[in-house]
Formats: C-alpha cells, sequence, structure tokens
C-alpha cells in the first residue's frame, strides 16, 4: 500500500515551494497580473479588417494614434480562419473612440467593430468588490457545509477548516501559473477566469469531500487505532477514483482549447491549472493537515523536532 501520510511534511515542502514561485511571480515585474476592463476599467474592441495588417504594423500606429499603452492582440477564428484583433484601451469617450476608429480607416482601411465594450472606473470597482465578495461567500459556505456533514465526527471543525486551507492553496496556485502564462501570452484576468477559479472551487472541495468521507467511514468501521493509519488508507482508497474523475474533466478542456479557441481561452486554462493543483490539494494536502492536527504537529512547520 502506498504510504502518503508518512511524507506529509514532504508534500507540504512541495507545496511550500510552488507557493513560493507564485509569490515570486505575482510581486515582481515579470508576473504581474493584468486586469481586464471588468475590473480595471477601459475599452475593448474586437475588429476585423479587410486587409488585415500585420499585428507589429497594428500595434504601431495604435501607438502613434495617442495610445502608446494600448494592449493589441491577435485572435485567429477557427472556424473560418480570419483573423481579428483585439484592442484594449483607456476608458474612452465616444468622440474619443469615433476618432481612433477613423484614424485606422485612413490607415488601413475599413474594418468591422465585431464587438465594443467599455467599463468605467466605478463599475469596475463595483465590479472587483462583487467577485471578491462572492470567493469569500463560496468558501465560507462550503465550510460551513462540510462541519455540518461532518458534525458526528470528532472535531468537524477541522475537516471544514482543512478543506478551505487546500480550497485558498489551490486559488492561489491558480492565480499565480496562470499569471505568469498571463504574462508571456498578453492575456488578461477578465470575468471568464473569474468564472474558472469559482469552477475551481467547486470542484476541487468536491473530491476532497469523497476521501473524507471516507476517513469518515473507516473511523466508523474501526480499520485502525492510528488515525494516520486510516488517513492514509482513505487516501489510498479513493485515489484512482480522483485522479480518473480529474483526467477525464482536463481531456475535455484540452479539447475545448483545441477547437473552441480564444473566447473560452482565460477560462479554460485557468481551469486546468485548478484541476491539477485541486486533485493534489485533495489527495495530499487537506488530508496530512487533518492528520497534523490530530497529532498536534504545527511545531514541525517551524523546524521543531516532534516529542
Amino acid at each position: 500500500m502506498y504510504d502518503i501520510i508518512s511524507k506529509r511534511f514532504q508534500l507540504f515542502l512541495i507545496s511550500g515551494i510552488v507557493i513560493l514561485i507564485g509569490i515570486i511571480a505575482i510581486v515582481s515585474p515579470l508576473g504581474q497580473l493584468k486586469w481586464g476592463t471588468e475590473f480595471d476599467s477601459g475599452t475593448q474592441m474586437r475588429i476585423s479588417f479587410d486587409n488585415p495588417p500585420s499585428l507589429n504594423d497594428l500595434r504601431k500606429e495604435v501607438s502613434s494614434l495617442g495610445y502608446p499603452n494600448a494592449i493589441v492582440r491577435s485572435e485567429t477564428e477557427l472556424s473560418g480562419g480570419a483573423e481579428n484583433f483585439i484592442i484594449r484601451l483607456p476608458f474612452l469617450s465616444n468622440e474619443e473612440l469615433k476618432n481612433l476608429q477613423e484614424g485606422l480607416k485612413t490607415i488601413f482601411g475599413e474594418f468591422k467593430v465585431l464587438e465594443s465594450s467599455d467599463v468605467s472606473p466605478e463599475i469596475a470597482r463595483e465590479t472587483v468588490r462583487a467577485t471578491a465578495i462572492a470567493v469569500i461567500v463560496a468558501a465560507v459556505a462550503m465550510m460551513i457545509y462540510i462541519i455540518w456533514a461532518f458534525r458526528k465526527m470528532p472535531h468537524p471543525f477541522r475537516y471544514g477548516t482543512c478543506a478551505v486551507i487546500a480550497l485558498v492553496h489551490d486559488v492561489f496556485i491558480s492565480a499565480a501559473i496562470f499569471g505568469l502564462i498571463a504574462r508571456f501570452m498578453n492575456w488578461e484576468i477578465d470575468l471568464m477566469f473569474i468564472t474558472g477559479i469559482l469552477t475551481i472551487i467547486g470542484y476541487s472541495i468536491n473530491n476532497t469531500v469523497v476521501v473524507f468521507d471516507r476517513i469518515r467511514e473507516n473511523v466508523k468501521m474501526g480499520i485502525s487505532s492510528n488515525f494516520e493509519i486510516i488517513v492514509n488508507d482513505s487516501i489510498v482508497g479513493t485515489m484512482s477514483r480522483c485522479l480518473n474523475t480529474s483526467l477525464t474533466t482536463v481531456f475535455a478542456l484540452v479539447a475545448l482549447l483545441l477547437f473552441v479557441g480564444a473566447s473560452i481561452q482565460n477560462f479554460v486554462v485557468v481551469l486546468l491549472i485548478g484541476i491539477i493543483a485541486g486533485t493534489f490539494d485533495s489527495i495530499c494536502i487537506a488530508p496530512s493537515l487533518l492528520v497534523v492536527w490530530e497529532k498536534k504537529e504545527w511545531g514541525r512547520f517551524l523546524g521543531k523536532k516532534p516529542a
């Protein structure tokens, strides 16, 4: 039988290294997150030229028209093979946007505005606040539910707390790695990213509850007086189920990423990262925290030897 729990502090070390890399990725200039118009205010338009220019030429001319900090990205439609462009700008008035469009038409010829949206600073601040509330409410609600579901177990609060800690770890890792990828790919944090994060919260807790439920069954069956053995047996008994569920979801997400394209890329990529991190959390982190709590080993995180 696999002995996972005995290696819990090695697993925590791996997790800590990833967290450290994530912190560096977020706070350093290399990996700072870029916020979309929904969160940072601004104007965005998606356009299609009759004779598409090169991406570099379009960036150069948008800059020459007075917007050197504009983000210009290329988007290829898989169905028709047409190349469209997404231009992200500071918040523009109707007149400023019209002048920019006229300037681009003069330089590159006619184009169609496929989509256009703008978000004022006030609406952006409200969106940030609502998103933060949604994430906090989801985490608290899940914690309360798990405490209630395991109310007949000794110390049900520990189950809810360990599950939420694993969730926070999962969300943080997903955001950090996505931020690093987004820096190189020139992606932004938008509502699709937030949708992916909320999906991760629900998906990750599902695997954790499966492992915790097996722990509850084994405790009731009294398979051992050693809680560490009970937890390890529960992990091994549910590992194939967790891995198979995650793998089938990964296959579906890869298919979406390959055949649907840029419109949902943020959602798919952050969900892929979150599923991998969440599976690791459910198997290695959340159950291990239960054992640490039961054996009162918190001092080992500070380098203290066990009694």
